[in-house]
This record gives structure tokens, C-alpha cells and sequence, in this order.
């Protein structure tokens, strides 16, 4: 049977394949049965290597498949694809022969759900608050007054025709440039950085920059959605407010602002302030200064009056003023009298104190009890020294009858033995063969122990 089943074959097919030859007749069946079409998934796996090209995998919850998208079909993105997204595309089917793979190549990819714009503008808010451009800490205050306003939109749209209405209403002498620049198409967001730039750059800068244009769709105010605008206003040292689109618009640009106006009329409103107003609040406040000085001089013309009503007459003053001084001579006159008084009392009695403690008195006294301790004292040293030697001569006597010197004197002898020098008391304290040391009145004999006991003589 499987015999049969193989010659039925190759008679249908007419000859046998090779690998290369079916896969190459696959790609061309793939090929031309799906020369394009539409396909919707999940990414994963996106990889971006240093070729630019786009490699990623598009799945559903039963099937993956293989996907490229070449750097030139990128340029037309609206948005940065990332795994995770669900997006739908516009790709075709091909087969990569050395491997026998198909995979799908891009030619546009979307978004699924919101449009790739709005996608867009989503990624570049959330990269660009990371760096810190949104931060109110590198806004700019708007001045109050500015005498200078460049004004960059379109110079021929409804908005620029709002802003000098507005600007003629509020504050006609006010001086406008208008700095004029494409607000939508390919060159739009590099015409209005380079116009932020430019007026940065001007030797007579202006105090204030209004960015403006009038509402429109996404995809219209997508240069004010760029990251190269909102890194101009971001760098631009003029502060600057947005007005784009309607109250219901946001942009990148109205994120980076100094300040955000709903419109390009409102972007004027907040520039200028209104002066009529400002002349009705000066005049008010110019009555109410009038008004206060007014009731100032008023006061104080009552209180000089009250002033000049109590002021005296000089002759008075000057007669007061003698009788016065008058008076406090008198009374220093008393006070110096008293006092004077006072201290001849104290001296007078010093005196009388100090005739009583005269010090030659004194001195004589002290004299005489001097020569008085003296002579006691010389009776006490005599007396002392002449017991003193009397005991010593006593000493002396005693000292002498006790002195060994003496007894040798009288015929006695000392021996001591040697080489210690002991003195001998007893006969048996020497050894025979001992040196004896007999110190005589006059010299000294060594000699040696012969016998003990006197036996023998020496």
C-alpha cells in the first residue's frame, strides 16, 4: 500500500524535490498569496540593535510569530513601540530560506486603541518629566509690565490677529514683534525652536515670548508636541507663555511653559495687564493718598495749634528760667555750707582720736619694753650658756674615764681576733692556729693560739 502511495506521487509531481527548491517554491506561495496584509497582536521581545532595524516577536494567547521592521519603514512613526503594546500593522509575509523561517515585515504600525499621536505625545510627557522639564522649580516668574513682547505663531492665522487685538485692548503701548513661523507641517517644530532660539540671541531681547497658534486636531499641533520645542523653551531665558489650541488642549510645550493660557487670547490677556484698569487703580489709590495726607495735614495742624496755644512768651521763659537758676544757687550754696560744715566736725574729732595714738608715744613706749626684753634676754643667754658648758665640762670628765684609750694607758690590753676583728672575752672563743690582734697604749701585736688554758706560753 505505502508503495502504491509513493508512485502515486511522483507520478503526480512529475520529479523529486529538493530542500532548497520546496522552500524556495514555499516563499513564493507565501508571497504571493499574502503580498500584504493587515495583522493585530501583542509585541514582546522588541530589540533595537546598533543597525536601527526593529526585531520583535508578535503574539496572541496562541500563536507567535517572527517580525522586522527595516530602519527606513521607521521614519513614518508617530510613536516608540514597546513590548507589551498591542498594535495593528500593515506587513508582508516573507521566508528566510537558509533557515526555512517566515516572518513578517512592517511597512506601518499602529497603536491599538489610542492613535499612534497620542501614544506619542504619552511617551515623550512621561520622558521628558523624568528629566525634570516640567518642574515648577525651573519656571520663570512673568513680569508684571513687560515693555517687549515677541510674539511667535503663524503670521498670517487668526491667532496673531487675536494677540495684537488683545494686546491694543489691554496695553496699546505696548511694543510687539511678531516673530512669524510655520505651526504645523514637516519644518514647523524646527522653525519655532530656531525662532525661540533667535530671539534669545537679540541684542535688545525682549521681556516676554508668546507661543500661539489656533486649535486644531491632534496630528495639527503636533510640532508643539516635539521634543525639539520643548527643549527650546525649556533652554530659552526669556520667560515664555503658551496659547495653543483650545481651553481643552494640552501640548508638550504648555508642560515646559513659564505659564500656560487656555488660548492665544488668553496667552495676551495673562502678558498685558489692562490699563484702564491700572489708571483706575492709580487714580483710586492716588484719591486715597490725597485723602490720607489730607487728614495727616489736618492733624497736624490741630496738634500746632494746641502746640502754639500752650507755647509762652521768651521773656517768661527766659525770667523762669532765671528763677531757677536762682533758687538751685541758694540751694547749692546751703548744701556746700552743710557740707563743709560736716567735714570740719570729722576733723576735729580725728584730731582729738589721734593725739591719743601719737606714734612717738608709741614708740617710746615700745622702745623701753625693747631694752627691757634685751637685758632678759642676755641675763636668759648667760645663764643658759654657763650651765651649758658646765655640763659639757661634766660630759668631758666622764667621757674621759670611760675611754678605752685610758685603760690601755694603765697597762691593759684589747684582743681581737682576726680577720673579723671580734673582741676575745673568753679564752675558749680562739681555735688553735687563730691570729690574734692585742692592741696595745702604744701599737699593736698580731701573734697566733699555741694551746688554750695557759698551758703553754707564747
Amino acid at each position: 500500500m505505502g508503495t502504491h502511495k509513493m508512485a502515486t506521487a511522483e507520478k503526480n509531481n512529475g520529479h523529486m524535490y529538493t530542500v532548497s527548491t520546496l522552500t524556495r517554491e514555499i516563499k513564493f506561495l507565501l508571497e504571493e498569496r499574502f503580498p500584504f496584509l493587515w495583522i493585530t497582536g501583542e509585541i514582546s521581545n522588541y530589540a533595537v540593535p546598533a543597525s536601527g532595524h526593529s526585531y520583535f516577536s508578535l503574539k496572541d494567547p496562541n500563536a507567535v510569530i517572527s517580525c522586522v521592521m527595516f530602519k527606513n519603514q521607521k521614519r513614518g512613526l508617530k510613536f516608540r513601540p514597546e513590548s507589551g503594546m498591542k498594535i495593528f500593522g500593515l506587513a508582508r509575509i516573507s521566508l528566510y530560506e537558509p533557515r526555512g523561517s517566515y516572518q513578517l515585515i512592517f511597512e506601518h504600525l499602529e497603536p491599538e486603541g489610542a492613535g499612534s499621536l497620542q501614544v506619542a505625545f504619552e511617551q515623550l510627557k512621561k520622558k521628558l518629566a523624568s528629566q525634570g522639564l516640567f518642574k515648577d522649580s525651573h519656571k520663570k516668574p512673568i513680569p508684571f509690565l513687560p515693555s517687549k513682547i515677541n510674539v511667535i505663531t503663524s503670521g498670517t492665522g487668526a491667532a496673531v490677529r487675536d494677540i495684537i487685538h488683545v494686546a491694543r485692548r489691554r496695553f496699546p503701548g505696548c511694543h510687539l514683534e511678531i516673530v512669524p513661523v510655520k505651526v504645523q507641517g514637516e519644518t514647523a517644530e524646527l522653525e519655532i525652536a530656531d525662532a525661540i532660539e533667535t530671539v534669545n540671541l537679540s541684542s535688545k531681547p525682549a521681556d516676554l515670548i508668546i507661543l500661539a497658534r489656533g486649535g486644531g486636531s491632534i496630528e495639527d499641533l503636533s510640532a508643539f508636541n516635539s521634543e525639539v520645542v520643548a527643549m527650546a523653551i525649556y533652554l530659552s531665558k526669556i520667560p515664555v507663555i503658551t496659547g495653543v489650541g483650545h481651553e481643552t488642549d494640552f501640548t508638550i510645550a504648555d508642560f515646559v511653559a513659564d505659564l500656560r493660557a487656555p488660548t492665544p487670547s488668553a496667552a495676551a490677556e495673562l502678558a498685558l495687564p489692562d490699563k484702564g484698569a491700572l489708571i483706575h487703580q492709580n487714580n483710586r489709590l492716588r484719591a486715597s493718598l490725597v485723602h490720607t495726607m489730607n487728614q495727616k495735614m489736618d492733624f497736624f495742624h490741630q496738634k500746632l495749634d494746641d502746640l502754639n496755644s500752650r507755647l509762652k512768651s521768651p521773656n517768661r521763659v527766659v525770667d523762669e528760667v532765671r528763677a531757677s537758676i536762682k533758687e538751685s544757687k541758694g540751694r547749692m550754696k546751703r548744701n556746700l555750707q552743710a557740707r563743709v560744715e560736716y567735714k570740719k566736725e570729722r576733723v576735729f574729732w580725728a584730731l582729738k582720736a589721734l593725739e591719743v595714738k601719737i606714734p612717738l608715744v608709741k614708740i617710746r613706749e615700745n622702745r623701753k619694753q625693747v631694752h627691757r626684753l634685751t637685758a632678759a634676754l642676755e641675763i636668759g643667754m648667760n645663764g643658759r650658756l654657763f650651765a651649758s658648758r658646765a655640763k659639757a665640762r661634766e660630759f668631758d670628765v666622764k667621757l674621759e674615764a670611760l675611754n678605752p684609750r685610758s685603760v690601755l694607758d694603765r697597762g691593759y690590753s684589747i684582743s681581737r681576733i682576726l680577720p673579723g676583728k671580734k673582741i676575745l672575752m673568753d679564752a675558749n672563743d680562739a681555735a688553735l692556729e687563730d691570729q690574734i690582734e692585742i692592741v696595745l697604749s702604744k701599737g699593736r701585736l698580731v701573734t697566733r693560739v699555741v694551746k688554750n688554758n695557759g698551758k703553754k706560753k707564747f
